[in-house]
């Protein structure tokens, strides 16, 4: 049964439509997504399942008795509590009643109580029944719940006694999720739960999530994240949903699938159509009163059809391609010994590796670990302690800064990118801008004006335009919505330059990088030769795979590739030969059990007695014998 159900939903904001006659259910224990574009209207659609604001039109069910909790973007805990005390709240009344059952037991033991039976036995009563429905609420467990949470979602012992009004954003918007996680309400509808979050912190909320008893709605960008969650999607698209079963990795496959079978289809029916006009304009070109009723016959069946819309999947993603102005060097960043602190704060020390050409590598690690503190050395904006920096012949780099430091507010978006290149021609720029969604009047937007996916796009044609062969990229997902996430990342699939990226995004890792750097600031870099799900598995399963040379790192990426493929063989080669071993072991096996059967048969009367009977399993005997000496030296041969 539904514990939440909505149909024919709409809701507009004067003339703009943001929902259109949408429907859709959840179950007790679904776990479902919701993706689409940005402004396809996914908050709205929560603000309205939550209450906070009326539909124009439609129905929204909750279930009786079910209680629905909402964590929106914009969340904020106006408070002068210190977080300790306002995550206690949720659980005010277990305090409310351990204080009574605090209060009972000093009135049992009273002496003045014992002396009246009856209302010492009504104090008995209710002190047992207080304290059954204090255990079943985990009235034992609270606190260490709302600290477990606290810990998960990445606060520390010293920050409980912080007051809320002096949190900055991001902390209070995890700390409005920690209160709503601990609430536990039926529905959770929880919108970008990860923004603000750490790897850590993400992985920690996943597991939580994961034994969460109600049913959960997630609104969220992390595909990955999405992944591990969900159970069910459902894609916001064209003012409707459409539902899709599975993670969101079983919706890409799912929703390539739809694509071409609606595209089919219409294109299926055009051709039926076209059929039919043609012949009824052959009916009405013989002028013939039979062939013209057929004509009008073939019309009235025409119009019944019900014609399939032309397939709009909502293409609304930035054209990206990243090409390079020259090839480098096979050698395109050494990093020697490299440090760096400010003032008495370590950030790493005596770092090193390299990246070669066409490598897409990846750098992850703790917030506050210096990973973007390494990049602007590399760009020497900032100097290192010790160490250094040796870029290879032919290198030019393009950085993608996740602040958009480098967009100059008070420009247009025209102005911004034709001040940095002042030799393109009008026509180029404006293709260019289109391909990015900025189109007409668009372009003379101000960059200050612009949300931060607009800013994330300027800043990607800019990328493009450099044409550079090795491209920093500081976390380069943020603020772009799922479509030009993909977009982007085929475009540097495409790429034939080098790649060397600061994210958060797994998905993205996962797609995209070819090796990963992990750097803390106590064992500085760490290297996995493959993609994050690839970290994931050696770093909590280190046996997991072969353990990789150590000089790798002074290998060209062919090489290694070929270290790679003859390891591989080696390990086919091997199980070939114990599989072999394992075939030929068997076969002996059952060849001596047989040869001891037909031993036995020969001590028996009926059989050396019989001289026909006993000849014929003699030579039986004999071929056995043969057949297992071969056996035998196959397999030395072998062990």
């Amino acid at each position: 049964m539904a514990i939440l159900s909505c149909n024919n939903l709409s809701k507009s904001f004067g003339i703009n439509t943001i929902i259109d006659n949408l429907s859709l259910s959840l179950q007790e224990r679904d776990r479902a997504g919701l993706i689409g574009v940005n402004g396809a209207g996914k908050s709205t659609l929560f603000r309205m399942l939550s209450g906070e604001i009326t539909c124009d039109s439609g129905e929204i069910y909750i279930q009786k008795d079910k209680t629905i909790g909402y964590l929106s973007q914009n969340m904020s805990l106006d408070s002068s509590n210190t977080i300790l005390e306002e995550m206690l709240k949720v659980y005010q009344p277990l305090i409310d009643m351990e204080k009574r059952i605090r209060e009972l037991e000093v009135m049992i033991a009273s002496k003045e109580n014992i002396e009246k039976p009856e209302y010492h036995k009504k104090l008995m009563n209710e002190y047992s029944r207080l304290l059954d429905e204090f255990s079943i609420k985990n009235g034992y467990g609270y606190k260490s719940m709302v600290r477990g949470v606290l810990f998960g979602l990445g606060f520390s012992e010293e920050d409980f006694d912080k007051k809320i009004n002096i949190l900055s954003g991001g902390q209070k918007t995890r700390l409005a999720l920690a209160k709503q996680l601990l609430i536990m309400p039926d529905i959770l509808l929880l919108d970008e739960p990860t923004n603000h979050l750490d790897l850590d912190a993400v992985e920690w909320l996943e597991n939580f999530l994961k034994d969460y008893k109600g049913c959960l709605f997630i609104i969220s960008h992390d595909r990955f994240f999405l992944d591990v969650v969900t159970n069910k999607i459902f894609e916001l698209i064209n003012h409707k949903v459409e539902e899709y079963e599975g993670n969101y990795s079983a919706y890409i496959k799912e929703r390539e699938l739809r694509k071409a079978s609606r595209l089919k289809q219409y294109e299926i029916q055009q051709k039926e159509i076209e059929r039919q006009e043609a012949i009824i304009e052959r009916f009405r070109a013989y002028n013939r009163e039979k062939s013209i009723k057929q004509a009008e016959s073939r019309e009235k069946a025409l119009d019944k059809i019900e014609v399939i819309e032309k397939p709009n999947f909502d293409q609304r993603a930035a054209r990206i391609s990243f090409k390079t102005r020259i090839r480098s060097g096979n050698n395109v960043l050494k990093v020697e010994s490299l440090s760096k602190s400010f003032g008495n704060n370590r950030l790493f020390s005596n770092i090193n590796f390299e990246i070669k050409r066409g490598e897409r590598v990846a750098l992850i690690g703790p917030n506050g670990t210096g990973k973007t503190t390494l990049f602007k050395i590399i760009l020497e904006k900032i100097n290192p302690d010790e160490g250094k920096i040796l870029k290879g012949i032919n290198v030019n780099i393009g950085y993608y800064d996740q602040e958009q430091s480098d967009l100059d507010e008070s420009k247009t978006i025209v102005d911004e990118i034709w001040d940095v290149y002042p030799d393109m021609t009008q026509t180029r720029l404006r293709t260019i801008l289109g391909a990015f969604l900025f189109k007409g009047e668009d372009v003379f937007k101000s960059i200050k004006l612009l949300s931060g996916g607009e800013k994330s796009r300027v800043a990607l044609i800019k990328l493009i335009l450099s044409e550079s062969n090795l491209l920093l990229l500081d976390e380069p997902t943020n603020h772009l919505d799922i479509v030009s996430k993909e977009a982007l990342e085929e475009a540097l699939l495409n790429y034939d330059g080098t790649v060397f990226t600061i994210s958060h995004d797994r998905y993205f890792l996962n797609k995209v990088a070819t090796r990963i750097l992990y750097l803390d600031s106590e064992s500085g870099i760490t290297e996995y030769h493959g993609n994050y799900s690839y970290y994931l598995e050696k770093k909590n399963r280190p046996t997991r795979f072969l353990e990789e040379p150590d000089d790798y790192a002074g290998m060209s990426k062919t090489a290694i590739k070929e270290e790679k493929k003859k390891q591989k063989e080696q390990l086919l080669k091997e199980k070939h030969k114990k599989e072999l071993l394992q075939k030929l072991e068997d076969e002996i096996s059952s060849l001596e059990e047989k040869l001891s059967k037909l031993n036995e048969l020969m001590c028996l009367k009926e059989y050396y007695s019989n001289p026909e009977k006993s000849q014929s399993i003699s030579h039986e005997i004999k071929s056995i014998k043969a057949e297992l000496e071969a056996l035998y030296e196959k397999w030395e041969q072998n062990i």
